[in-house]
């Protein structure tokens, strides 16, 4: 049997060492693939750290809730209590609660309050927040910071989402443990190896808003703005999407078959499609627009300070 097979296809008799290892490399695979309940997520929180040492952090702390989830996952998995997973399509449910929760997250940081709905906007009004910088209704101008608690938390929600690895996890290798005690070492050593690829990539997006010449309060600006938006707009398209899949659950099983046998990249369905869309599209044109804010904010500033140190021409 090859490694990908003996990886993808774990066959009965393996031992307890043999597990933890394949756990491990599903883990490490999993945190390097682009996965719906991570890197949007990941995404957010390590460019709202706006430092490489921050990125590691926040990878480190989301991955240390989702570890905590696939270890309770697993042991679930070896009782036969996961086996509600093969009888309901629980994608709508768990989208739609990342989705509330990044939301309120996202909320807090732009507005500070955990739910502020922008239905002046979503109704036809013109928005109760206006300024220069045509900010969105439900922003001011200095966000507030992200928190690792809330990170924590999302890890932890975010983990109940079910796709390729967690079959392999749940329903091949943790019920070949023996031991129910034993089975949450499945779940913490696939969340060993998605943190480990966590914290390598929370470092690369923190990373990505440190270019040019900007003061440390010019990133810090651009990257909690960023992980605000990203966060807010990101989890609104999360439970649209979640409510979509609940009221047409087909509609989860259309995509494109790659033949590439490792999960996360073998199909390119809804959960390829959200990460394109929360992590390229709503992050990606945040960031383009928290750097056009930043550069705005810092020449008005430059301009008032001016203004103030000239003296009147007598």
């Amino acid at each position: 049997m090859s490694f990908l097979n003996l990886l993808f296809s774990p066959p009965t008799g393996l031992s307890l060492w043999e597990i933890l290892g394949l756990a491990l490399v599903l883990g490490i695979l999993h945190g390097g693939t682009p996965d719906e309940h991570t890197w949007p997520i990941t995404f957010s929180y390590s460019v709202g750290s706006y430092s490489t040492k921050g990125g590691m952090r926040a990878g480190f702390v989301f991955s240390t809730g989702f570890t905590i989830q696939r270890a309770i996952l697993t042991t679930l998995g070896f009782l036969g209590l996961a086996s509600i997973y093969l009888v309901y399509n629980l994608d709508g449910p768990v989208y739609v609660l990342v989705g509330v929760v990044m939301f309120m997250a996202g909320s807090y940081i732009l507005k500070g309050r955990y739910l502020h709905l922008p239905f002046d906007v979503l109704f036809g009004g013109k928005g109760h927040h206006t300024d220069e910088a045509q900010r969105l209704p439900t922003e001011e101008v200095h966000p507030r910071p992200t928190s690792l608690r809330m990170a924590l938390g999302h890890g932890f929600v975010a983990g109940w989402g079910f796709g390729g690895f967690a079959t392999i996890l749940v329903f091949f290798l943790a019920p070949q443990v023996g031991s129910v005690f034993l089975a949450p070492l499945v779940g913490l050593m696939f969340g060993i190896g998605t943190m480990l690829m966590q914290i390598l990539t929370g470092a690369i997006f923190a990373n990505l808003i440190r270019r040019g010449r900007m003061t440390l309060e010019q990133v810090k600006f651009i990257g909690q703005k960023t992980a605000g938006r990203t966060l807010y707009w990101g989890g609104l398209a999360f439970a649209v999407l979640g409510a979509v899949i609940i009221l047409l659950p087909q509609i989860d099983a259309v995509g494109i078959s790659t033949g590439n046998p490792v999960p996360n990249l073998d199909f390119l369905g809804i959960a390829f499609v959200m990460v394109v869309l929360v992590v390229g599209f709503i992050g990606g044109t945040s960031i383009l627009k928290a750097f056009r804010e930043a550069k705005a904010l810092s020449n008005k500033e430059s301009s008032s300070l001016t203004k103030e140190t000239t003296p009147p021409v007598t």
